[in-house]
């Protein structure tokens, strides 16, 4: 059974200076998760796209992608 990468994150919560020791099982579970994804050329392919077209849309306007996505009030 697979362990759900925030398993890692409850475990070093619940464990404080331990968690080194008691969440190695929870940890191997989280980097053989992000390898997969690491290695996949699909998933490598999607960001490389998603960057650059946050990329070409900063040349356009000057104003980074954080900047843009945040909610303009609607009434002053």
């Amino acid at each position: 059974m697979a362990l759900d990468p925030a398993d890692f994150t409850k475990c070093c919560k619940n464990s404080g200076v331990l968690m080194v020791v008691k969440c190695r099982k929870e940890n191997s579970a989280l980097k053989e998760c992000l390898t997969a994804y690491y290695n996949d050329p699909a998933f490598h392919e999607e960001c490389k796209m998603e960057y650059l077209k946050e990329r070409e849309e900063f040349r356009k306007t000057g104003i980074p992608a954080k900047e843009r996505l945040q909610k303009v009030p609607t009434s002053m």
